[in-house]
């Protein structure tokens, strides 16, 4: 199917009451369709160990992804939500646990954690999740029925002195099999870890460097 006919068909199932979403989104009916996504548990065997507390800010996001609802960009310059899809939380919200249960599956963190239980950070991890969304490909192919596009930048803040000491963005698109949910999740679940895998480890690498040039006693 071309991208013009996804064009067509997505536009149709959010215009008519009672479709359940773009193609064969059929199963996607109910209300209780909620959807989630899991955190990273394997890292490079030669990822160091800091002794630093960490602090993971909510995301920022624009409000096109700031939402619990599954976006699809029909075309770049417009955002739809599939109809009774969805996260089980806003995905900033889903992404900042995600983010604090991958560090803390690294091991390699001596804690971690939000602002909401009192932890005295040594850095903070301050993202932005800049594209969550699906859309369709922009190659005209039968193979392909979405492409899932992932963003989110990172930046690194030494609590001591209140300077960014890092800043880098991490960016994913994967392709999903078909339309059926249960791919469209799996690729959204693949994307992201992706991203996420690589921005634990580059921010303890960062903090771990940044430790060894400007090395400071503990006082707590």
């Amino acid at each position: 199917m071309t991208r013009w006919m996804w064009g067509g068909v997505l536009t149709a199932c959010l215009a008519i009451s009672g479709c359940s979403g773009l193609g064969t989104l059929s199963r996607a009916t109910a209300p209780t369709d909620l959807y989630t996504l899991t955190p990273k548990s394997t890292f490079s065997s030669g990822l160091p160990r800091i002794s630093q507390q960490l602090l993971v800010s909510e995301p920022t996001a624009s409000s096109a992804v700031n939402t619990d609802q599954v976006a699809v960009q029909p075309t770049p310059y417009q955002f739809e939500y599939l109809p009774r899809a969805r996260w089980v939380d806003r995905a900033p919200v889903m992404l900042q646990t995600l983010l604090i249960e991958s560090y803390e599956n690294s091991g390699k963190v001596a804690a971690v954690g939000r602002s909401s239980v009192g932890l005295r950070p040594d850095y903070l991890i301050v993202s932005e999740l800049r594209e969550f969304q699906a859309r369709i490909p922009k190659v005209e192919t039968e193979e392909v029925a979405l492409e899932v596009h992932v963003m989110l930048n990172m930046k690194i803040v030494d609590n001591f002195d209140d300077r960014i000491i890092g800043s880098k963005s991490f960016e994913e698109i994967l392709y999903a099999p078909s339309d059926d949910m249960d791919d469209v999740v799996l690729v959204f679940d693949n994307a992201l870890g992706k991203a996420m895998r690589k921005s634990v480890e580059w921010s303890v690498k960062t903090i771990y460097s940044h430790q060894q040039r400007n090395p400071r006693p503990d006082v707590r």
